[in-house]
């Protein structure tokens, strides 16, 4: 009696990806590797420093498959080569003999771009502030010359109901909690779609947080724009906000000031302030449990396999719902030397950033 087949491995996985296979990537680009390549952190792609026989250095990035489509990547590739055509300082992406920018090896899509040193920033005080936001509003200004026709947009539908469609087919909700989770994140998605609805729409970074930026010989430089997406202006922002409400009304005035010194930004998007932090938290469980048949995230997250974890995080979503009325408060003035008087409260955990220093992947000091 024959054995059943067994069912093959999730493709994205990349088991296909040994060393010597990324060395062949990278000698396709027509340069010669030293051996060796050293990973760098990332938990949705892989990402290798690589040096070069001729004593340089480059950064192979191999996307998880399935995730992004050719275009979406391609789309990404192309507001990176016109923020470097406007001198901004990010990681360059790096054309093959033929003019590419993508290519495959094993079914895996990858690219190479530059690779820039640099330390972390540490802890935002005002002059950081005012640099990220002339840079994010320099960013913009390149966005809004063209638009994506592939990549997502910042909505309710992408950051909300997709993720918790993923969280609540997977096993790591208890059946007990479902339906209160669903139900929260349900009247959050309500709460996003009346905020950001009417707003300007901009090719952005979309994840603009400490870990894609970097300092070398005091230039700002910017990482990683895996998750470019369009939306609106105050979604590069608002990850710099951190602390007490008032800490932060303090830090969106400094910010808003800085960044009106390129760019006009539009008040109305303040109304969103008190949506997006738990429309990242939301889109984060989801990625975690969509991603869960990868090894490193059940290693690197253990407390999501724990129902105690859930049950304490659909009661702070929950508590986070019922602050959260369906229609936006109308902003209060941002002054122009800088004096926010916008308040935002929903508990500190609402505001607390998931990713860490930990996710620096392009500096190794």
């Amino acid at each position: 009696m024959h054995s059943p087949p067994r069912p093959k491995a999730p493709t994205d996985l990349f088991v296909a990806l040994t060393p010597e296979r990324v060395l062949d990537a990278v000698e396709a680009s027509g340069v010669r590797a030293a051996a060796g390549c050293f990973p760098l952190n990332s938990y949705e792609n892989r990402v290798y420093l690589v040096r070069l026989t001729d004593g340089g250095q480059l950064i192979a990035k191999f996307y998880r498959p399935r995730r992004w489509s050719r275009g979406q990547i391609l789309e990404e590739h192309r507001l990176l080569d016109d923020l470097a055509a406007a001198e901004i300082p990010v990681c360059g992406v790096l054309p093959f003999p033929d003019g590419e920018t993508l290519k495959s090896i094993c079914g895996v899509p990858y690219a190479l771009f530059e690779y820039r040193p640099g330390r972390p920033v540490g802890d935002p005080d005002d002059v950081l502030l005012e640099r990220v936001a002339m840079m994010a509003a320099r960013i913009h200004a390149v966005g809004a010359r063209g638009s994506f026709a592939t990549r997502r947009t910042l909505t309710a539908a992408d950051w909300i109901r997709g993720p918790v469609a993923t969280l609540l087919s997977s096993r790591l909700v208890p059946s007990n909690l479902r339906g209160r989770y669903q139900d929260a994140a349900e009247h959050i998605a309500d709460a996003a779609d009346a905020r950001l609805s009417g707003l300007t729409q901009l090719r952005l970074h979309g994840d603009l947080h400490r870990g894609n930026l970097l300092l070398h010989d005091g230039v700002l430089q910017v990482l990683d724009l895996d998750d470019a997406c369009t939306g609106p202006a105050i979604q590069d922002l608002w990850l710099m906000l951190s602390g007490s409400p008032d800490d932060r009304a303090r830090q969106l005035g400094v910010l808003i000031a800085a960044y009106e010194r390129f760019r006009p930004f539009d008040r109305r998007e303040l109304t969103a302030l008190d949506v997006l932090p738990a429309m990242r938290r939301i889109h984060y469980a989801g990625w975690i449990a969509r991603r869960w048949h990868d090894p490193l995230f059940p290693r690197t997250w253990p407390d999501y396999a724990e129902p105690a974890f859930w049950a304490q995080e659909v009661g702070e979503i929950e508590a986070i719902a019922r602050a959260l009325p369906l229609r936006p408060r109308a902003p209060q003035a941002v002054g122009e030397e800088g004096d926010a008087d916008f308040r935002v409260d929903h508990g500190d955990d609402t505001w607390s950033e998931e990713l860490t220093q930990k996710d620096y992947f392009w500096d190794l000091e």
